[in-house]
């Protein structure tokens, strides 16, 4: 198994749900082809460098996962003829150096994926207490 990841861009004209569908489509081109998604990083609508089917900005997601090489050529393929994605690029980790960044970058993932969800927590927890004290 190496280490691989895919920067998909899906098309902008889609909705939240639409494009998180698109999304988990890919996620599942990817584990029905024997990958194992070790994290993901939703980096959100960007402008492009320039336009793509007349398309000036795009949704872009990233996957970091492992998997056998001769799968690679079946998920590529796949993504080809998927209609909702206006590029992809696959990028493939082979050296040890290259190995220990992949982990980086999937730590880094983990952790940006994790943080959202611990400053709502605090957040949640100020706002009752700020009501008490304006009721005192």
């Amino acid at each position: 198994m190496r280490h691989y990841e895919n920067l998909v861009i899906v098309k902008p004209t889609f909705t939240a749900e639409e494009i998180q569908a698109a999304v988990k489509n890919v996620e599942e081109i990817i584990t029905s082809n024997g990958g194992e998604i070790a994290a993901t990083d939703a980096m959100g609508m960007r402008k492009l460098a320039y336009p793509i089917d007349k398309s000036e900005r795009g949704y872009y997601h990233v996957i970091y996962y492992s998997v056998a090489p001769s799968s690679i050529s079946e998920i590529e393929r796949r993504f080809r003829i998927n209609e909702d994605l206006l590029r992809f690029v696959t990028i493939k980790y082979d050296t040890n150096r290259e190995v220990t960044a992949w982990n980086a970058l999937v730590e880094k993932a983990k952790k940006a994926a994790a943080a959202p969800a611990k400053e709502e927590t605090p957040a949640e927890e100020e706002a009752p207490k700020a009501e008490e004290a304006a009721a005192e």
